[in-house]
């Protein structure tokens, strides 16, 4: 019984190891022929977790957005995050945008900004996908030059670079 057990197991394992073999190059050979191939091994790095479809590089320094801010060039800063998150605290002169109604109030805050103008979108935490979203909805709707401030208001915080409150609440 217990040689019967013993070359079961082997057996399945054989059979198992064929299997997954056998898809393996059945995948391999259906990407080949494929016109537009899938990457063997994705890229996950920040910047190319931030690259949108029509390849241009989105995200931007704490230094450049700085430089930005204060050369009064008359770049928009657009909190990604929601409406309570940017009444506690945000980059002082950025326009509240909440990603989750992104679509029911980009008029009323995009009404002034022109297509050429430097846009920073920002939310905060590494992890969060907001600004990225919000960057590429504003430039499927025409703005050419839109960025990311990756984990935004908290590197923005930290340096000790200007901050506001809405004092509405």
């Amino acid at each position: 019984m217990k040689n019967f057990f013993y070359y079961s197991c082997k057996k399945s394992f054989f059979q198992l190891t064929c299997i997954v073999l056998a898809a393996s190059v059945a995948g391999m050979i259906s990407n080949y022929s494929r016109t537009a191939k899938l990457p063997l091994i994705g890229d996950w790095t920040l910047e190319a977790r931030l690259k949108s479809e029509s390849d241009k590089q989105k995200p931007i320094s704490l230094a450049e957005a700085k430089k930005l801010y204060e050369s009064g060039s008359g770049a928009v800063f657009i909190d990604a995050r929601s409406l309570d998150d940017y009444n506690k605290g945000h980059i002082k002169g950025a326009r509240s945008l909440p990603w989750l109604q992104a679509e029911q109030l980009v008029m009323d805050v995009i009404n002034t900004i022109s297509n050429d103008t430097p846009v920073i979108t920002y939310c905060d935490g590494e992890a969060c996908k907001l600004s990225k979203e919000l960057a590429l909805f504003l430039e499927n709707l025409g703005f050419t030059n839109v960025r990311v401030l990756v984990n935004g208001w908290s590197v923005w915080k930290e340096a000790g670079l200007p901050v506001e409150k809405d004092m509405k609440k």
